[in-house]
């Protein structure tokens, strides 16, 4: 598998450091490999294997350790026999009942370090966060972005062009193990698959939801309309006309569960002018481009949105905030932070008339800081003017980072 070097490179500098390394990110988008490197680094650095622990909670093997008190009487027992530093790894931890209580006890009674994954945003929200504030750190993990995709292919020999590659990542996005698969239909299925775990067990098991129908039915509005503004009862609106009564919310609740499962992501809206996060109107991006299309009825690629939503992942995975824009009466596609590093994007399909550069590149051209300004899209031609750099998309995408640009 291929080696995840932009996390490996975050992660490594904290290792031995006495912080809990908490890995979230949706389901198969490989976390589990990552644990994996993470754990061959550090037997490369002379550590025994016996002093490393490793638990899959999605593995029935450990159903009788899904207990806080239970996984804490195990390893105890286990680590009466080892000497040294202990590594415990502990994939899909929210499996666990009160797994805090457990791994906060590990910190304290014990000279070890802890890496732990979960498949929901939710894992240390609320009360926990407070409970393990200043014990842990947190990294998202996302499907493999573009330039990884182009790695692995080349790595085992499956790699043709750019162009085809970026075409075949808009239609099945880039959970790792989809690429193992080398036809249309094999993938597809094994997208379904993985969508219907998700939806089964994050969602509709975590949350004892009793309507599934609709549940179904709004997932599907969502992921069809990703890098749209919706509000709550405009949704409630449109399910009505399909003869599916809700409340606002009903709707809220749902989208949670969404965000919680890592299904979509949400973009908060920020006024630019104001200097403030609007509260209304937020767009939601599907995580990966994969599981978004096969909730799809129709096999057409809606390339203005998918594009739009490639960015937005693109800029997430190299470490980036992203919020939507609002300028007075215009929008900004994306405004990026990082540090004290802020990155203003435009993404277009194609511009392909006077009309939409003048739209696209006014947006922009209207801001007054000194921030970077890129235009991207799928043009060849390179339509740079006013200090904005354009970039085709793919170039954009394979440029590995924005500071490169």
């Amino acid at each position: 598998m291929l080696l995840r070097k932009k996390y490996l490179d975050v992660i490594t500098p904290f290792i031995d450091k006495k912080l809990i390394k908490v890995l979230v990110g949706i389901r198969r988008s490989g976390k589990t490999i990552l644990l994996s490197q993470i754990k061959a680094l550090i037997q490369n650095n002379g550590i025994p294997a016996e002093n490393l622990i490793d638990i899959n909670f999605e593995s029935m093997m450990h159903n009788e350790l899904k207990q806080a008190d239970k996984l804490y009487a195990h390893i105890m027992e286990k680590v009466k026999r080892i000497s040294g530093r202990i590594y415990l790894f502990f994939d899909e931890i929210q499996e666990v009942d009160k797994w805090e209580n457990a791994v906060t006890s590990f910190l304290v009674d014990i000279d070890c370090d802890i890496y732990i994954t979960g498949s929901n945003s939710n894992l240390l929200s609320g009360e926990l966060a407070t409970y393990l504030s200043g014990r842990y750190v947190q990294f998202k993990v996302y499907p493999f972005s573009l330039t990884e995709a182009k790695e692995y292919l080349i790595e085992n020999g499956q790699y043709t062009t750019n162009e085809k590659l970026f075409a075949d990542y808009l239609r099945f996005g880039g959970l790792p193990q989809r690429f193992a698969f080398s036809d249309d239909h094999s993938v597809k299925t094994y997208l379904e698959d993985v969508m219907e775990a998700i939806v089964i067990k994050d969602v509709i098991a975590r949350n004892s939801i009793k309507d599934i129908d609709l549940l179904r039915r709004l997932l599907n509005f969502i992921l069809d309309n990703v890098g749209n503004t919706f509000s709550t009862r405009s949704i409630c609106e449109y399910l009505n006309k399909e003869n599916r009564a809700t409340t606002p919310e009903t709707i809220n609740n749902y989208i949670q569960y969404f965000v919680n499962a890592m299904i979509i992501c949400v973009a908060r809206r920020y006024d630019i002018k104001g200097k403030n996060l609007l509260k209304t109107y937020e767009k939601y991006y599907a995580v990966d481009l994969g599981i978004r299309n096969i909730t799809k009825s129709s096999e057409q690629i809606d390339s203005n949105k998918l594009y739009e939503n490639i960015v937005y992942l693109e800029m997430l995975s190299r470490g980036y905030e992203v919020r939507v824009g609002k300028l007075e009466e215009r929008e900004i596609d994306f405004i990026c932070y990082k540090g004290n590093d802020r990155i203003y994007i435009q993404v277009a399909y194609l511009l392909d008339s006077e009309k939409t550069l003048e739209r696209e590149f006014g947006n922009l051209e209207k801001i007054t800081d000194n921030y970077p300004k890129y235009m991207i899209s799928g043009d060849l031609v390179d339509f740079s003017k006013s200090g904005i750099k354009h970039f085709n998309i793919i170039d954009f995408l394979l440029t590995g980072s924005a500071e490169t640009l």
